[in-house]
């Protein structure tokens, strides 16, 4: 495997573990309540990453993600791959998100960098692309919803951080993230009208 493509692919697993560890230890209310009004949900958003994934390694490089994903086609009702219906499982989506990441990993391990795919949902004038087009897309999308997924987690039950091991924050307890809040929202308060 390429040097360039390794690096990105390691980056793209730390999107993809973040995701999963977000999920942990919740009840499965939690993993599948919105928070947002726009529905955002932490399996909702395993689920999202399970079929973008399929799509961009699979379909884009003529090696189709071998499971229907009936939640991904043009038919589907809008935003039908971000949330887990009640027939829909937390270990059956973890279980198909592990499998898709065997086949993009596959297609990452096989192909060279400049392999071309096509991305057939795309404008005509962006249709071509290559693997590493796509391994920096999906990258960056994985860690766009590793954000969201952090931010959900915390609206939850408070808990943040980068990745398991890693919060990337400061060692505080609730009591100064509690103080800290309040003095960013009396600065924010100074421009009300």
């Amino acid at each position: 495997m390429d040097a360039h493509v390794a690096h990105l692919h390691r980056y793209l697993q730390h999107a993809r573990d973040a995701l999963l560890w977000k999920l942990e230890g919740l009840p499965e209310y939690d993993a599948r309540r919105p928070l947002v009004p726009t529905g955002t949900n932490l399996l909702g958003l395993v689920k999202h990453m399970a079929g973008v994934e399929a799509g961009y390694f699979g379909e884009t490089f003529g090696r189709p993600f071998p499971e229907p994903l009936p939640w991904m086609s043009f038919e589907a009702e809008w935003n039908a791959d971000m949330w887990a219906t009640p027939g829909e499982s937390r270990d059956d989506i973890i279980a198909l998100y592990h499998r898709v990441w065997a086949h993009a990993d596959e297609t990452i391990a096989t192909l060279p960098a400049d392999a071309p795919g096509t991305v057939a949902w795309w404008p005509p004038e962006r249709h071509a692309v290559t693997l590493h087009q796509i391994l920096v897309h999906v990258t960056a999308e994985a860690h766009r919803h590793a954000g969201h997924a952090d931010l959900t987690r915390e609206l939850i039950d408070g808990e943040a951080g980068l990745r398991a091991g890693v919060s990337n924050l400061p060692p505080a307890d609730r009591e100064w993230w509690s103080a800290y809040r309040d003095r960013v929202e009396k600065a924010a308060q100074t421009f009300r009208d």
